[in-house]
């Protein structure tokens, strides 16, 4: 594995300077490694061909210590009308490239992704990551499609990365927060250690916090539990640091 670093800004006033840390996996069998050093996949230079992740504040479960809770049953409750099936397709055999496969997908990115950071070429350059490897189809009990999320399984975990759904559904049902429940009771289910769920910046992102238990978060050093302050860096993220946490931290 080659980790390496990106200078960024720099503020002589308190002599921080900034660099960004990317890791390069040699092997695919080193990704669950990558993931535990708290870097994800990086996909928004399609003109990148090596498979390289970045480091940040992501979140994981743990799944030995994961119970659904009170708000999970709920959405499970108001979900359980639409008999929702699920379906395991390895990438390897599934046509990716298919048009209405492909609409589908784009369609939610347009509607969803408010800076409109998804086309088609975009999208095929993720499929193609070797960081994703199936895709969970999830349909109702006619057969009506839901939806997909593309994910990585890698040894013990298991990266939830993409979602794409029928948004007309939110209309009437949690669906979002119920997938991504479902995803994380599959994975115990299965055996997996980690549910890996991106990156927790900003009070958006605390959902991923409110909705689920046993989460943990990249610090810069180590896998952290205390959520009052992945809470109040998320909460504060809008303002920025004048300077980085170590030297912050020495000052108090």
């Amino acid at each position: 594995m080659r980790i390496f670093f990106s200078e960024h800004n720099n503020n002589y006033l308190n002599y921080t300077f900034d660099y960004a840390v990317y890791a390069q996996p040699d092997m695919p069998d080193e990704i669950p490694d990558v993931f535990d050093k708290g870097f994800l996949p990086y996909s928004n230079d399609v003109k990148l061909h090596e498979e390289t992740f970045y480091l940040c504040r992501s979140v994981r479960i743990t799944t030995a210590d994961f119970k659904s809770g009170s708000e999970n049953k709920r959405v499970d409750r108001k979900i359980e009308p639409l008999d929702i099936k699920l379906e395991v397709l390895d990438k390897a055999d599934f046509d990716y490239k298919n048009e209405d496969f492909r609409a589908f997908c784009l369609r939610y990115a347009d509607q969803r992704y408010s800076a409109k950071t998804m086309d088609d070429v975009r999208l095929n350059y993720i499929f193609e990551r070797q960081n994703g490897t199936h895709f969970f189809k999830f349909s109702d009990g006619t057969g009506k499609l839901i939806g997909y999320v593309l994910t990585g399984i890698h040894g013990n975990m298991l990266h939830y990365w993409f979602s794409y759904f029928d948004t007309k559904i939110m209309e009437q049902y949690p669906i979002g927060k119920w997938m991504m429940w479902r995803l994380i009771c599959w994975s115990k289910e299965n055996g997996l250690d980690y549910v890996y769920l991106g990156t927790c910046y900003g009070e958006k992102a605390l959902y991923k916090v409110r909705d689920f238990n046993a989460v943990g978060f990249f610090d810069g050093e180590k896998w952290n539990t205390d959520l009052t302050e992945l809470k109040n860096r998320c909460k504060n993220d809008q303002y920025g640091l004048e300077m980085d946490r170590f030297k912050l931290n020495r000052l108090n």
